[in-house]
C-alpha cells in the first residue's frame, strides 16, 4: 500500500519542481489504520494522528518561534512568561499535535468551543494556539481576581466548576494541574529563557 502510494505522489512532486510551482509548506502528520493503511495529512483531526515530519526550513526555526510568540503574546495579555510556557509544559508538554481524550487541541489544549470563541481557527498552528490560550488566561484571571490557583483551576475545569465549588473542585485532576502548573511557574522563572 504505502510503495503503491508513494508512487503516485512522486509524480506530482517532480511535476511541481519542474514547473516550480511552490507546493505549501505544512508539518506533516501520519495515522495507520486498523487494516494496516497508511494516511497522511496536514491537518490532523484526532488523537491518533502522529507528527510525522516538520515542513521544510522550520526545524531550528520551531523554537525560536515558540519563545517570541509566548514574549509576543505574554506581553499583550499582561501576562508573566513562566505562566505561559508552565502551561504549555503541563498541557502538551510542547507538542503543537497533540489531542486529549476530551479533544482539547494543540499547545494549550484549547477545546474547539473554547477555541471558536476566542477565535482561533486553526488550534495545531502555534501561533494562533498560543495566542487564544493566552487571551484564555487572562480572562480567568480576570475574572477570578487575579488569583493564579483558581484562574488555573478554572483553565483546566472550566470557570463555572470553579464558581460551583467556592474554589478549586475537589477534582484530583485539577488539583495536580494547578500543582503541576505552579512548580513550572517556579521552574521557569530560575531557568529563564528555556522552553523544555
Amino acid at each position: 500500500m504505502i510503495r503503491c502510494g508513494l508512487f503516485l505522489i512522486l509524480p506530482v512532486l517532480m511535476m511541481v519542481s519542474v514547473l516550480g510551482i511552490s507546493p505549501a509548506m505544512a508539518d506533516i502528520y501520519r495515522h495507520v489504520d486498523a487494516d494496516g493503511v497508511v494516511h497522511f495529512t496536514n491537518t490532523p483531526t484526532h488523537g491518533r494522528w502522529d507528527f510525522y515530519r516538520k515542513e521544510r526550513g522550520q526545524v531550528a526555526a520551531s523554537v525560536r518561534s515558540y519563545r517570541e510568540i509566548i514574549q509576543r503574546y505574554s506581553n499583550f495579555y499582561r501576562l508573566e512568561e513562566a505562566l505561559v510556557k508552565a502551561v504549555i509544559k503541563v498541557e502538551s508538554d510542547y507538542n503543537p499535535s497533540t489531542v486529549s481524550s476530551k479533544g482539547a487541541q494543540g499547545l494549550m489544549q484549547l477545546i474547539p468551543a473554547t477555541a471558536r470563541d476566542l477565535r482561533v481557527v486553526n488550534a495545531f498552528d502555534p501561533n494562533e494556539n498560543i495566542r487564544g490560550g493566552s487571551q484564555y488566561l487572562r480572562q480567568m484571571l480576570d475574572q477570578f481576581n487575579g488569583e493564579l490557583e483558581l484562574a488555573l483551576a478554572a483553565y483546566n475545569a472550566g470557570p463555572n466548576a470553579v464558581k460551583r465549588y467556592g474554589g478549586i473542585p475537589p477534582y484530583d485532576e485539577t488539583r495536580a494541574y494547578v500543582k503541576r502548573v505552579k512548580h513550572y511557574i517556579d521552574y521557569y522563572r530560575k531557568a529563564g529563557d528555556t522552553l523544555l
